[in-house]
């Protein structure tokens, strides 16, 4: 009898149709939760950025403070992917989901009930930048142990529309917070905000997070993950010995994410920016279209998911990481030029970004063997996004202040070559091939059909 530990059994008993609800549940309402507390703190920086961190000129300093406590969250990932990652590698699967929630959860509390400069000092804003931090290092583990949890519990034959619909709760949570800043802004004003009414926000992200909690707390383990621990936390290799022996794993991860996290601050943070610097639109204009993109990407997600379970994932993959590098420069410079609206640019953006993440967590799960999962998919995806993802935004600022906005879509093109790579070099993975190998479904006469394509 072969060795399936790093596989994904088809065979295998499968949990009562409760046990995958609630499985999936819990992974998707951390994401949800994620996403909301990592943006909530964005779009109130504003509001709360006088406050915690004091007045400048304007309030520029001030601002400017604030969004460096957004920054050093992504510095502290990569370690956070580390630290829990390897918690949940040897004691479940839950327990990481478990623990990386209650400190995001117990870190927006602590913000919400921070006292202002006027009070503490500058103890405000060191104590707001360790919460920030701490919230860091709970996202790097929260984030990879939820591929892992969804790449060992969804069923094979649907998992990545699983996958699409538990990374799904990332646009859902960015959503509810540009819906929460609304609802503060219509009940309490922007001087109202700015006067404590921030703090609601981030009471509205600790009960989320403690709703997540609860939900998290009765969903089943990974069976698979009680299958493939083997000796326990002793067995497992430390991070260079995984990367040594998963080099082909962490090559595909870091190619896959290089492409993703760019496209992904680039077609939905970025591009009304873009925008309005080329006077094709005004910024708040662009900025309030973005929640219909968003909506856009979710239904995308599902169902390249769906499409990906029925027809395979290469060829999905591949259809869209293609028509990405191909359509990047004319849709951008037919925007520029009045030759397409912004709106039916940022659609088509945002669709061929939501293929990428909608098959984001089975994707990158897949290509390590379940004792190592979450350390391996972690640490190499939160270096990648701290490295390229977090600085974007602060590259294309720069370029834009030296006036030389025009290379940001040949950079964004050069990336999404990446993910196109990585459904080739995703093939000298074994953990990947061995996946597939066990999970291929037979036609009516007998035949193997690949999962992959």
């Amino acid at each position: 009898m072969t060795d399936q530990t790093a596989a994904l059994p088809l065979r295998d008993p499968a949990p009562a149709a409760g046990g995958r609800r609630r499985q999936l549940a819990a992974a998707t309402v951390g994401s949800v939760v994620e996403s909301f507390d990592w943006n909530v703190y964005a779009v109130l920086a504003p509001y709360f950025a006088a406050d915690l961190f004091g007045h400048g000129k304007g309030g520029v300093s001030g601002l400017l403070a604030a969004y460096v406590g957004f920054a050093v969250g992504f510095v502290a990932r990569p370690v956070g992917s580390f630290l829990i990652g390897r918690l949940s590698d040897g004691r479940g699967r839950r327990f990481g989901l478990t623990l990386s929630m209650s400190v995001i959860a117990a870190a927006s509390l602590g913000i919400a009930l921070l006292p202002g400069q006027q009070t503490i000092g500058v103890w405000a804003a060191v104590l707001a930048v360790g919460a920030r931090v701490v919230q860091g290092l709970a996202f790097g583990g929260e984030t990879p142990t939820v591929a892992a949890y969804v790449t060992e519990t969804a069923p094979p034959r649907h998992r990545f529309a699983f996958s699409s619909v538990s990374y799904g709760g990332i646009i859902i949570g960015s959503l509810i917070s540009y819906g929460v800043l609304a609802v503060l802004l219509h009940t309490l004003g922007k001087e109202g905000l700015k006067h404590g009414g921030w703090r609601w926000g981030f009471v509205v992200a600790a009960v989320l997070g403690l709703a997540a909690v609860w939900v998290r707390r009765a969903a089943p383990e990974s069976e698979e993950f009680h299958r493939g621990r083997g000796g326990g936390e002793s067995g497992r290799p430390g991070f260079l010995d995984t990367v040594s022996r998963h080099r082909w794993a962490v090559l595909t991860v870091f190619l896959h994410t290089l492409g993703g996290t760019i496209g992904y601050y680039f077609a939905l943070v970025y591009l009304p920016q873009y925008a309005a610097a080329y006077g094709v639109i005004g910024k708040e204009e662009a900025a309030s279209f973005m929640t219909v993109v968003l909506a856009v990407v979710l239904a995308t997600m599902l169902l390249g998911g769906v499409l990906a379970d029925r027809v395979g994932l290469l060829p999905v993959m591949r259809t869209a990481f293609a028509l990405t590098v191909v359509l990047v420069l004319p849709l951008l410079a037919a925007m520029r030029h009045g030759w397409l609206s912004f709106q039916l640019v940022a659609v088509v953006l945002g669709m061929l970004v939501a293929t990428q993440l909608g098959t984001l967590n089975v994707f990158t799960g897949m290509l390590f063997p379940t004792a190592v999962r979450a350390v391996g998919v972690g640490v190499v995806n939160a270096a990648t996004i701290a490295a390229f993802g977090g600085t974007f935004p602060l590259l294309a600022e720069w370029l834009n202040g030296h006036h030389r906005l025009g290379v940001i879509p040949f950079y964004v093109t050069l990336c999404s070559l990446g993910p196109l790579l990585a459904t080739f070099t995703v093939l000298r993975v074994p953990a990947f091939t061995a996946a597939i190998r066990n999970s291929r479904p037979r036609t009516a006469g007998g035949r193997v059909q690949s999962e992959a394509g």
